[in-house]
């Protein structure tokens, strides 16, 4: 078996959860009959101080749901230049909501409150009124940086609405030692993920207020995103906060391992941007080597440490890398 560090997306359940995910009580979630899908919203929703969540197939669709419920069509959302939402959902927010986009700079995914709220255009002559702002925790591309509390607070005071991308929430609060609901309770709605770091097979769980979350409903359903009897994964879901939260400083320490090994900054989290000469090139030459990474950009290629990486793993990916990187 190759060591795949492409994502945090590539894990398999564990045993454990197989067996819980086995086991699930189901019902017509269309129906709101399904007990163990309810279970895994309310325990979503409380644990990141809302009043409740959606559970949704990708969080993609979260991200959709909650920027669909941000903005009107024809509003404008503000995002960092390098923000999921813009950059790997496919044009989602203008295909699905109409929804126009304005990006900010960041320094490694972290921007300026100050700059961002300088953007903000308010009504007035043949202008796009600017209706909500859009954050990521952790910054993706910026190597799974951890956003301040302090930047997220400052934005969420603006009066705007703010949506919060958690696709790995629980990596940020591991590393940051701060609770979900500390940065839940800043946002207008949040998604977080729960088939990243925590290794459930698929889902997200949109968190709003009771009224916005009913409306998303309705707009899940409308996207086709409605589902059945999906206790199965919504046990898979709740197994990995009972077992995967903690665990998350492992894959950190791993990533971190490997970042020194390779002379590199150490990440925030499990996430390493690796420069090499060409992406391309270093993807196939580590494949050939038993390694699977990603292309981060055309000379840099992304390292992501994950529930199936053991120390194992990171002997062997280091000396495969070490050879590839652009200092």
């Amino acid at each position: 078996m190759p060591v795949d560090l492409r994502s945090d997306t590539v894990t398999r359940p564990t045993a454990g959860m197989r067996a819980a995910m086995a086991a699930a009580e189901v019902g017509d979630d269309m129906y709101g009959e399904d007990p163990t899908v309810r279970a895994l919203e309310e325990r979503v929703a409380g644990l990141c101080g809302h009043e409740a969540g959606l559970f949704v197939g990708s969080g993609t669709l979260g991200n959709n749901l909650g920027l669909r419920l941000a903005c009107p069509p024809g509003g404008e959302l503000l995002c960092d230049e390098d923000a999921h939402v813009v950059t790997y959902e496919l044009g989602g927010a203008a295909v699905l909501a109409g929804i126009s986009t304005r990006t900010f700079p960041s320094d490694h995914g972290v921007p300026e409150a100050a700059d961002v709220l300088a953007r903000v255009r308010p009504d007035g002559f043949h202008t796009v009124v600017t209706r909500a702002i859009a954050v990521e925790q952790t910054h993706n591309r910026a190597g799974g940086t951890v956003l301040p509390l302090a930047v997220i607070a400052a934005l969420g005071a603006s009066g705007l609405h703010l949506h919060v991308d958690g696709a790995r929430l629980w990596n940020a609060c591991v590393a940051g030692g701060f609770a979900p609901d500390e940065v839940g309770r800043l946002a207008s709605t949040m998604s977080v993920c729960l088939s990243k770091g925590l290794g459930a097979p698929v889902g997200s769980v949109l968190v709003s207020s009771a009224a916005a979350i009913e409306e998303a409903r309705i707009w899940r359903q409308r996207m086709g995103g409605a589902m059945r009897q999906a206790g199965v994964l919504a046990a898979a879901g709740l197994y990995a906060l009972d077992h995967h939260v903690e665990r998350l400083a492992d894959d950190h320490a791993r990533a971190a391992r490997l970042a020194d090994a390779l002379g590199l900054d150490p990440p925030d989290t499990n996430i390493v941007p690796v420069p090499v000469a060409d992406a391309a090139t270093a993807i196939a030459r580590a494949a050939e080597r038993g390694v699977l990474v990603g292309a981060l950009g055309p000379a840099a290629i992304r390292v992501v440490t994950h529930l199936d990486v053991d120390d194992a793993g990171i002997d062997t990916t280091i000396p495969v890398l070490a050879g590839l990187v652009s200092r």
